[in-house]
């Protein structure tokens, strides 16, 4: 009896423990938190200035005073510039925590799910299983065309903005303009007229524009990274030309970052059994999007395109296109900023993949802007807004931020007009709009859950907006089309008045 006594205290004793480090643990995981924190800005601040106090001055300089005060009209230091370094994805190591895989495995589940009503609706209805997928053969058509295009592309830049810089960096310092004016007029044109006149469906024409644009800011970047290094060599009047090797160049092309460096933190080898398993997310992502549109988006907007306009409508549109623009939002990210740059990171075993942060826990639009998607950020950041900043001063914040969202909205709707064949400059108002008062409204001294919910709600109204009234002009197109349109007819939108003509 003694003995049992004994182990029954030993046994409370334990519980109580247990009860107590419970207790304990919040308060340690927040000091342990914050003390990490303070590291690694520590780390990264004193890794700022070693790179810093190591570099040569970068400010440009030319053949001559004269050419100097002109070179640094034209262009602005790149300061320290984004520092690579080796690191994961956010996602590969939350993957590692059960409780987040089991969210994984959720979406997965959702797709079974839409899998299966979809082939028992078509069962009950057809009286056969239908294993056809019309949409995706139809927004993916025409693929010889976009390959033989990006073929074009990636030519041209590899060719016309390489050979021009060789030939301005081996004597001709003023002639800046010619190579940015030759860059943008050679990736200008030519993808775009290929994709209006050739008629290319909505994905093939997503494809050729948004590597257009991809390979018009890589060639931007490395103009932009190495004219200040010829300057400055020409200063020091140094006897050769830092003129980075073609491999160099072709390596930077294919590599997941718009941030042109001649070397970057490499991984020691390749691991291809990642690289296939990013290929099939890729290729799951795209077959999830496939049935979400058709059980979700095509019988939605099928019938009501064909209703009268009316306020009530058009909430109720919006309401119920939050699910899948949401599901669609989560698939282009997972699909692209994880996935795909994932793979090619590791096929040319590029060692920083920090594509995105912890955009989730945003509690701000400034941050949520930040972390969404950091390569564009990145890009954005150091070429146009700290440009901007040079050239007109420091006091002028305001101004950059303004610059840089105009530049991206605008970018954002060429790309959807010219994908969609139609200029309904929804994306371009959200982002305008709503996405600059956000920005300056819910900034960084949001903080607290509520900030985080109030965020995620205008981000799921934002998204039901946008599907609802591009999918809504779509059909509005197909279902009313003009014989003999003008290019007004272009641009007004055609479900305002499409139900006029039904």
């Amino acid at each position: 009896s003694l003995g049992r006594v004994d182990v029954d205290h030993v046994i409370t004793r334990k519980m109580q423990l247990i009860a107590e480090a419970e207790q304990l643990k919040p308060a340690f995981m927040k000091e342990v938190d914050s003390h990490f924190t303070e590291f690694v800005n520590s780390l990264v601040a004193k890794s700022v200035l070693l790179d810093s106090s190591s570099s040569a001055s970068l400010f440009p300089a030319s053949c001559s005073e004269k050419e100097l005060h002109k070179a640094k009209t034209l262009r602005a230091p790149p300061e320290h510039g984004k520092i690579f370094t080796a690191r994961r994805s956010l996602l590969d190591e939350l993957f590692e925590v059960s409780h987040i895989r089991t969210i994984y495995h959720m979406f997965i589940a959702l797709l079974i799910v839409f899998i299966l009503s979809t082939l028992l609706v078509d069962f009950i209805d057809e009286g056969r299983l239908v294993l056809g997928f019309d949409l995706l053969v139809f927004v993916f058509g025409k693929f010889p065309v976009v390959f033989c295009t990006w073929l074009c592309m990636f030519c041209a830049t590899v060719i016309v903005p390489y050979n021009l810089f060789v030939w301005w960096a081996q004597g001709y310092c003023s002639s800046s303009h010619r190579v940015l004016h030759s860059l943008f007029y050679g990736l200008g044109f030519g993808p775009t007229y290929i994709a209006v006149s050739y008629a290319l469906p909505p994905a093939s024409r997503f494809i050729v524009i948004l590597e257009q644009v991809r390979l018009v800011m890589k060639a931007h970047s490395f103009v932009r990274e190495n004219v200040p290094r010829v300057l400055s060599s020409v200063k020091d009047k140094s006897s050769t030309v830092p003129i980075p090797r073609i491999s160099q160049y072709l390596y930077f092309l294919f590599a997941p970052t718009l941030i042109y460096r001649d070397n970057y933190p490499r991984n020691p080898m390749i691991r291809w059994g990642y690289v296939a398993t990013k290929f099939a997310q890729v290729l799951g992502s795209l077959f999830y999007a496939y049935y979400i549109f058709v059980r979700l988006c095509i019988p939605q907007f099928h019938n009501s395109s064909q209703e009268t306009f009316s306020l009530r409508g058009l909430v109720l549109c919006i309401f119920n296109s939050i699910l899948p623009g949401v599901l669609i939002l989560f698939l282009v990210f997972f699909a692209f900023l994880h996935c795909w740059l994932n793979a090619f990171a590791e096929m040319l075993r590029f060692a920083d993949r920090m594509f995105y942060k912890d955009w989730w826990n945003s509690t701000s639009y400034a941050n949520y802007y930040r972390t969404w998607n950091v390569v564009v950020h990145d890009w954005l950041y150091y070429y146009a807004y700290r440009d901007f900043l040079w050239f007109f001063g420091k006091k002028f914040k305001a101004a950059a931020m303004l610059s840089v969202f105009t530049v991206s909205a605008a970018v954002h709707e060429y790309v959807l007009s010219i994908c969609f064949g139609y200029f309904y400059p929804v994306l371009f108002c959200l982002f305008m709009c709503f996405g600059m008062v956000f920005n300056f409204i819910l900034n960084d001294r949001r903080k607290g859950p509520i900030w985080n919910v109030i965020m995620w709600t205008s981000l799921f109204l934002g998204q039901g907006v946008i599907i609802c009234l591009y999918s809504q002009e779509w059909y509005a197109r197909q279902y009313c089309p003009m014989e003999n349109p003008t290019f007004l007819d272009y641009l007004k939108p055609r479900s305002w008045s499409c139900h006029m003509k039904m």
